[in-house]
């Protein structure tokens, strides 16, 4: 299955989302490319096997065993990731191809660009285009107007009787009132809390996406990849819909998590910060209101469903650096290129993910010459995790990611997450004095569950690893020489995204 970060193809992705190993990481330098984030993601490997087969989006890239949530990506003076030779186990994810996960923000305008509506002028109108709406229009009125002519003249003269008869109109109908509830109660409360952001490189490129009001400093959540565009001295501006504009600036951007803040300058006093919900609580079939701004169409509302948790996705930017994992929320309310970055909402108006990647049958998107659109497959990332990265971009400028110290191969394959017997860059790949190192995990063991939830290949078990926090304890179950085996792991931490 493949899917889109809206508006960028992504390539097609395990069932389940790599989980972080943390393999050494090697010399990152910064990027080159202006626009693109400051801190690269670990490459990720060229080709995956057959397996099950999960959405994968459009992330960025290059994700390399990267299956312990540590290790660094490679990169050359041009900003691409440099792959010293194919992966130890397999390489993961394979190489973008059409009809992958694209992101559900604007996509990157220009050449190159990566996810969605970019800067280009809308096609030009064509002329008969408004004079055949205003001909239906006139019709309308006319039609109206007879029939109302006609109704007057009957009742006048049914009333003749020598004096004068005056008509009014009924109020009858009484004012409407909608419910909290309902979903137009629900987007009256939480629309005037979105924005929709526009986000230009110092080259010009850019893209259109959504974001949140957070809390009342101003700031905003919204997407890694709506952003990237504006990390390196680029133009950030986050529009309401009362029509106010505001510049911002990036707080700090989580490649791995796909999140990053921005923050209004000069923000207003009267913010009001969406109420978060529990996703942890979330059930399939509850009803979900998505927000956005799908192809430039601001405070856009539309509805559905939870149509699956946990859903394994991985997704590119498709810039080929910047890899990201996660553990999804599966919606079937409508999202499409420019969504993303937007709020995900409960029934009853709290943010229960951010609406990040749609799944898309077609090959628009990167390079393409058409944008990919809803067919009723869209991911968010859970609320309970973006909180916490969100909290901690705030408070440092850089994500933390859980780990747990063992290099794993990327192959996507339904057997588990399988420990390489070489580390990335020729590192070890159970890190000495590590979690996995202290907890007995050794090359060559096959992680296939972690608490209870089932790990069929590296990505998936990276995704998982990620909902969880430094510090959190976990019970492995792996395959050892035939036999399984269940120890208790307490994860380690990783800091920033090189």
């Amino acid at each position: 299955m493949s899917t889109e970060n809206e508006g960028t193809a992504v390539p097609p992705a395990p069932s389940a989302p790599p989980v972080p190993v943390d393999a050494p990481a090697a010399s990152t330098p910064q990027a080159s490319e202006a626009g693109a984030p400051t801190t690269p993601i670990p490459p990720v490997p060229p080709h995956a096997s057959g397996g099950a087969q999960g959405p994968e989006l459009v992330h960025a890239g290059p994700a390399r065993a990267y299956a312990s949530a540590e290790g660094g990506a490679q990169q050359g003076a041009s900003g691409a990731p440099q792959h010293p030779g194919p992966g130890p186990e397999g390489a993961w994810p394979p190489p973008q191809a059409p009809g992958t996960p694209l992101y559900a923000d604007g996509g990157a305008g220009g050449a190159g660009g990566a996810w969605g509506s970019g800067y280009q002028q809308p096609a030009p109108k064509p002329k008969n285009g408004r004079g055949g709406l205003v001909a239906a229009v006139l019709v309308a009125a006319l039609v109206a107007g007879g029939v109302g002519g006609g109704l007057g003249y009957t009742l006048a003269k049914d009333n003749d009787n020598g004096s004068s008869t005056t008509l009014s109109a009924s109020d009858s109908g009484g004012s409407v009132k909608r419910d909290a509830g309902t979903v137009a109660g629900v987007a009256q409360r939480a629309l005037p809390s979105t924005v929709t952001i526009e986000a230009e490189s110092t080259s010009g490129e850019g893209g259109t996406g959504t974001g949140f009001v957070f809390d009342t400093q101003g700031h905003i959540v919204t997407n890694n990849h709506v952003v990237a565009d504006a990390v390196d001295g680029g133009k950030l501006t986050a529009t309401f819909p009362n029509g106010k504009k505001y510049d911002a600036e990036v707080v700090g951007h989580a490649q791995g998590y796909d999140v990053a803040v921005i923050k209004l300058k000069n923000a207003p006093s009267d913010l009001k910060p969406l109420t978060l919900g529990n996703s942890d609580q979330v059930a399939v079939g509850d009803s979900t209101i998505a927000i956005g701004a799908p192809f430039g169409l601001s405070n856009t509302v539309t509805t559905g469903i939870i149509s699956a948790k946990d859903r394994p996705v991985a997704s590119s930017d498709g810039s080929g650096s910047n890899a990201s994992y996660m553990s999804a929320l599966q919606t079937d309310a409508s999202i499409n290129p420019g969504n993303s970055g937007g709020p995900l909402l409960d029934a009853q108006g709290n943010v229960i993910g951010i609406n990040s990647a749609i799944q898309s049958t077609s090959g628009g998107g990167l390079g393409g010459t058409s944008q990919s659109g809803s067919i009723g497959l869209g991911f968010a990332i859970p609320i309970n995790q973006a909180k916490y990265v969100a909290q901690q971009l705030i408070k440092t400028g850089k994500p933390v990611y859980a780990k747990i110290g063992a290099s794993v191969s990327l192959e996507d394959s339904t057997g588990g997450a399988k420990i390489t017997t070489e580390g990335a860059g020729g590192s070890d790949p159970v890190e000495a004095g590590g979690p996995a190192a202290k907890a007995g995990l050794k090359p060559g063991d096959v992680i296939t569950k972690l608490d209870d939830h089932v790990i069929d290949s590296g990505p998936t078990l990276i995704g998982e690893i990620w909902t969880h926090k430094p510090g959190d304890k976990v019970k492995i179950t792996y395959e050892r020489g035939g036999q399984t085996h269940t120890v208790d792991l307490t994860l380690g931490a990783r800091t920033g995204d090189s």
